[in-house]
């Protein structure tokens, strides 16, 4: 069997080519906020004021994360990998900045009051979460926010079907992703399981609010 240079490659155009053929019917279910979302979403923006910047990786659509930031006057950047959720976002919300790349590549010149990491991390192998993070560490502005979730679990990576497409997932565990984030300079300011593993398929989800030190070089 041909096995490709970069597996992490092959599993990222997975989802890329998953997310791109879901767009449609993405759109129309991912239309609202939940509690624990709220939650999250309010300490992020703690101290936010409008014109700040945000950057949400992974945005999908535009809703309804991206859409919470615009309609508080903030500045969005959004980077997805699936030109089809790209086009939804665009064409809902042309006053916000969207760009197409993986997120393994991503980098901007720009520094951000706030970066929104939901319901991505998870989809990129383990070995790739620090080399992120550090970077997303980078393109924030001292004092900046981070919003994230992961795995609830360090089990094995694995595919999954979702609306009939297979998704690559693969998590650190918790206690592990605490210690990398606090390697990288992150404060961690809340971290809650919002979905508990299941003896069955679901293997949990954690969510994390995290900042960097208000100054450089602290």
């Amino acid at each position: 069997m041909h096995e490709s240079p970069d597996p992490s490659l092959d599993q990222v155009l997975l989802n890329q080519r998953s997310y791109d053929a879901i767009a449609r019917h993405w759109w129309q279910v991912r239309t609202t906020l939940g509690s624990r979302e709220r939650q999250c979403l309010d300490l992020l923006a703690t101290d936010l004021a409008a014109g700040d910047t945000v950057l949400d990786l992974g945005c999908g659509t535009g809703q309804p994360m991206a859409s919470w930031f615009i309609d508080r006057g903030l500045q969005v950047t959004g980077i997805d990998q699936s030109a089809e959720m790209l086009a939804f976002a665009y064409n809902a919300f042309p006053q916000a900045h969207w760009l197409q790349h993986t997120l393994p590549e991503f980098d901007l010149a720009e520094r951000f009051n706030a970066i929104v990491l939901w319901d991505v991390l998870f989809h990129l192998p383990r070995n790739d979460h620090q080399t992120l993070l550090i970077r997303i560490h980078d393109h924030l502005l001292p004092g900046g926010r981070l919003m994230l979730t992961s795995g609830g679990s360090a089990d094995a990576a694995f595919t999954d079907s979702m609306f009939e497409s297979r998704f690559f997932y693969d998590s650190l565990a918790p206690h592990t992703l605490q210690s990398v984030l606090q390697e990288t300079g992150f404060h961690i300011e809340l971290m809650d399981v919002i979905d508990p593993p299941t003896a069955g398929r679901d293997k949990g989800r954690i969510a994390i609010v995290a900042h960097t030190a208000h100054t450089t070089g602290t």
